[in-house]
């Protein structure tokens, strides 16, 4: 019996990667194929055109907060330090940076000569104003809350002591989103301006951004003139795209859809450095009941999930956090749930659904990887009597409906982390933070955040964040499925795609072989 469930999940996925993205049982019209390209006139024109699944949520980089834009941003944004391709953090607007003995006081000397796009050169005025912007003690991104420490900013020539109120091992990290721009600039959403490697040229809602490379860059200068980005919310768009040769690198593709590309292109495979889940409105009944939770977690086998929806490329999860980030993670949670669909109906029994329920899975049309988890999920869950219902919505109304008026029952996402901290990836189940999208409420949680929040030693501190691990497992916050695989397809020619162990596409470093 399982083997025909396995077959007839497989057909699903199939279905789904082969037609598209359907919704109320209709087809979503994907994007016009736009015809044959010269794909050697990328090349001469040293051009490259990538496919992205969504569009951009803000240009402003104190207020963008899709990871998908943050990842391409990269590119145009710097703060006083940024992570490199190893995820150490170094220097950027600032040429020098160090920590005092007590950890209270980090000193930052301002670049010589560093630019703006707009050809004005940085000063530090321009530092505080970005700092004084991105912070005003109440900001909604809870990660940055570790910049409450900020004491005093002291500036003499161009150096800047930033005084802490007492010592932080994470306030390096969050500086990195602290992002340099001029304070003039009043028109950020549609001609944003920063110190990156690329600027920005033109925009199009739901169709493009452009970047070209910047002459004046501080740093080592992007190889490729110009990058456009093309916003192609069809999982089918993507790969005509990349046929056609209208598209030369599209990232973040599930195995079916590399299969459907032929020898014209190298796959590059990574991983997300992302928390794949279904997560949970622990709000929203049956899912304030743990063992509803936990029986969900013992319903779902992760490991044919990636077996069959990403040809076994993945990494099974337990909890909230990722290998890249090796200090914190706990490998150990990895199989704190089995497979055990005896125990999950158990569960249920005991929670008062001896027969099942009904529920609905939201998931992002736009992001294939999620809806074929969790068309394999709802597949799982008919095993234990739990019916399954997939919404499929497109990026803005997931990200209207379900992140921020967490108006859901489950969904099947992505959590990441663009700094090389567990706090962004933990605090966000605290009971009153503003990112708590699952609604997670729990007091023994809370009492350990606010522990880890306040430690000053970095030991210490990591055996806290892993405590919260483990409550979240315990717990069954949400149902941990996979790091999943970053599949990169990337046209024969085009060299030097850079994996990092952060949600980052780097353009710099791409370059057209001769």
């Amino acid at each position: 019996m399982k083997s025909i469930r396995i077959a007839v999940v497989m057909i699903l996925v199939a279905l789904l990667a082969l037609t598209g993205c359907t919704k109320g049982g209709k087809k979503v019209a994907s994007e016009a194929n736009p015809g044959k390209t010269d794909i050697s006139a990328h090349a001469r024109d040293n051009t490259v055109y990538i496919g992205v699944a969504q569009d951009f949520d803000s240009l402003d980089p104190h207020h963008m907060t899709a990871a998908g834009t943050k990842e391409i941003l990269f590119n145009v944004f710097e703060g006083l330090v940024k992570p490199d391709s190893s995820g150490q953090i170094v220097p950027a607007v600032a040429s020098d940076v160090s920590r005092s003995a007590d950890g209270l006081v980090y000193s930052f000397t301002l670049r010589d000569g560093i630019l703006f796009h707009n050809g004005q050169p940085v000063e530090m005025d321009d530092v505080i104003y970005s700092i004084q912007r991105r912070w005003d003690g109440n900001d909604s991104a809870a990660y940055l809350k570790a910049l409450n420490v900020i004491k005093e900013l002291k500036v003499e020539g161009k150096k800047l002591d930033i005084i802490l109120s007492e010592p932080s091992n994470e306030f390096l990290a969050a500086l990195m989103d602290v992002y340099i721009i001029p304070k003039d600039n009043s028109e950020l959403e549609t001609s944003p301006v920063g110190t990156g490697p690329y600027r920005f040229v033109s925009r199009s809602v739901q169709d493009s951004l452009v970047l070209e490379s910047f002459d004046s860059y501080w740093g080592e200068k992007g190889r490729i003139k110009t990058v456009v980005f093309k916003v192609l919310e069809s999982a089918d768009g993507l790969i005509l795209g990349l046929q056609s040769g209208a598209l030369d690198l599209v990232a973040h593709l599930s195995s079916d859809q590399t299969a459907q590309l032929d020898e014209g292109f190298n796959v590059v495979v990574g991983t997300m450095n992302i928390v794949q889940a279904l997560y949970l409105n622990n709000a929203a009944k049956p899912f304030d009941d743990v063992r509803v939770r936990q029986a969900l977690c013992y319903a779902i086998d992760r490991q044919a999930i990636i077996d069959i929806a990403f040809d076994g490329y993945g990494v099974p999860l337990g909890t909230s956090m990722f290998p890249s980030f090796a200090k914190y993670y706990v490998d150990s949670l990895t199989d704190y749930y089995s497979y055990d669909p005896e125990k999950a109906r158990s569960l249920l029994s005991e929670a008062g659904y001896p027969d099942g329920f009904k529920m609905t899975i939201s998931v992002p049309s736009n992001y294939t990887p999620h809806v074929n988890a969790a068309t394999v999920i709802a597949e799982q869950l008919r095993d234990v009597g739990i019916h399954a219902t997939l919404d499929l919505l497109d990026w803005s109304t997931w990200l209207s409906e379900v992140y921020s008026k967490r108006n859901f029952q489950t969904t099947v996402t992505g959590v990441t982390s663009d700094n090389m901290t567990a706090r962004k990836l933990l605090e966000r189940f605290g009971t009153t933070t503003g990112n708590n999208f699952t609604n997670y409420s729990n007091s023994e949680y809370d009492a350990v955040l606010a522990q880890a929040l306040s430690e000053s030693d970095d030991a210490a501190q990591t055996e806290l964040y892993k405590k919260l691990e483990m409550n979240l497992t315990e717990n069954a916050a949400n149902v941990y499925i996979q790091d999943l695989a970053d599949l990169i397809a990337v046209r024969n020619g085009l060299g030097g795609y850079v994996l990092y162990p952060l949600y980052v596409m780097d353009v710099s470093t791409l370059f057209w072989e001769n």
